[in-house]
């Protein structure tokens, strides 16, 4: 009969409290790192605890301290290169304050969001970050902010949430790929957007819940009517919510009698669909159709030509907004911060004047 090797017993904060020579007490404030404690003591515990290959009781220590350890976080769609990025910022500042991160996905739908941030906070997550996939749905963030656990927003504010948020000015840097669009000479300039509305048509500002959005929205309108243009809202195309309808939305732009001469896209996704289909209907970019897209997403830079991007500082994003919610962890009661990062256009070979007459098909 087979024998079983004896079970290795684990190492516990009481065998690392003997090895350092100190009180149980202060073995578990270094290893659960709470509490003060003199340099020298924390170096003595953690010399102790890397040669006996101590291995910390998550559980165990969330009993003890109330601390997990942990920060969840709820984004609108992590397959958006965007959210990979900022997620890596969040990342990246919580390893190197201690802390594990958990992702939950909303895919940018109020009801998941609210199931993520419910299982997270059943996971006994330390605090959130959340990028809010709505601005007239938030009793359940507000919930969180009561509670006094630690929240922070990140990419989009909540005026009626009073948390540390960080974000770039959308409206600022829309206005300005709009006038850059403008001053090329385009009349009919159009704002591509996944944010949806029933039968996917823009009415007005009120239509439009996520807050970056709306900001973009309502820079890109404002200067559009400065610009003279003629009817603008007709252009503002919403429900590009997916490949699949990224191009069905820009064959019906290209399609129209009237069709954009230049695109300006709210996020990298959306404009390499936008990109693909000018290229299927025979369009040279910049010579039928500019574009523009936020993000400077890798494929940006390498294309034929390369595209006209609103470059966002995406990792400090998420970097900076993970510091921000562990300076709350560590006890931080300062009022909250609003960080809005700097953005910029980086000029490259997408923007041209429009084409006059009939587009210039190319011959196969």
């Amino acid at each position: 009969m087979k024998r079983t090797a004896p079970k290795t017993p684990s190492i516990t904060v009481s065998d690392v409290a003997r090895a350092a020579n100190v009180s149980k007490a202060t073995a578990a404030r270094v290893l659960g790192g709470y509490g003060v404690v003199s340099n020298m003591i924390r170096a003595e515990v953690m010399a102790a605890a890397k040669a006996l290959d101590y291995r910390a009781n998550e559980l165990a220590r969330s009993m003890t301290t109330g601390r997990s350890g942990i920060i969840g976080v709820v984004v609108g769609d992590i397959e958006n290169p965007f959210f990979s990025l900022a997620v890596r910022g969040i990342s990246d500042a919580a390893k190197a304050a201690g802390f594990n991160v958990i992702l939950a996905n909303s895919g940018e739908k109020i009801e998941a969001e609210k199931a993520a941030v419910k299982l997270l906070i059943g996971k006994r997550v330390d605090g959130l970050i959340v990028t809010p996939s709505e601005s007239r749905d938030i009793a359940h963030l507000r919930d969180i902010h009561r509670s006094g656990r630690p929240l922070a927003l990140l990419d989009r504010a909540l005026a009626d949430l009073d948390v540390d948020t960080v974000t770039t000015d959308d409206r600022g840097i829309a206005m300005l790929a709009t006038r850059f669009l403008a001053d090329a000479g385009h009349r009919n300039i159009a704002y591509v957007t996944a944010v949806d509305a029933e039968g996917h048509e823009y009415r007005d500002l009120g239509q439009i819940y996520t807050s970056s959005v709306r900001e973009r929205i309502d820079g890109f309108l404002t200067v559009c009517r400065e610009a003279g243009l003629d009817r603008p809202e007709r252009f503002v195309r919403l429900g590009a919510t997916s490949p699949t309808e990224t191009r069905r939305v820009a064959g019906e732009m290209l399609s129209a009698p009237d069709r954009p001469t230049a695109i300006l896209a709210s996020d990298s996704v959306i404009a390499l669909e936008i990109f693909k289909v000018t290229r299927e209907r025979g369009l040279r970019v910049p010579d039928d159709i500019s574009l523009i897209t936020f993000h400077d997403a890798d494929w940006t830079s390498v294309t034929t030509p390369p595209i006209t991007v609103i470059d966002q500082p995406v990792y400090a994003l998420g970097k900076s907004v993970a510091e921000l919610l562990i300076r709350r962890l560590k006890g931080d009661s300062r009022p909250a911060e609003k960080l809005v990062l700097p953005t910029a256009i980086i000029a490259r070979g997408s923007v041209g004047p429009p084409s006059n007459g009939k587009p210039q098909v190319r011959q196969a």
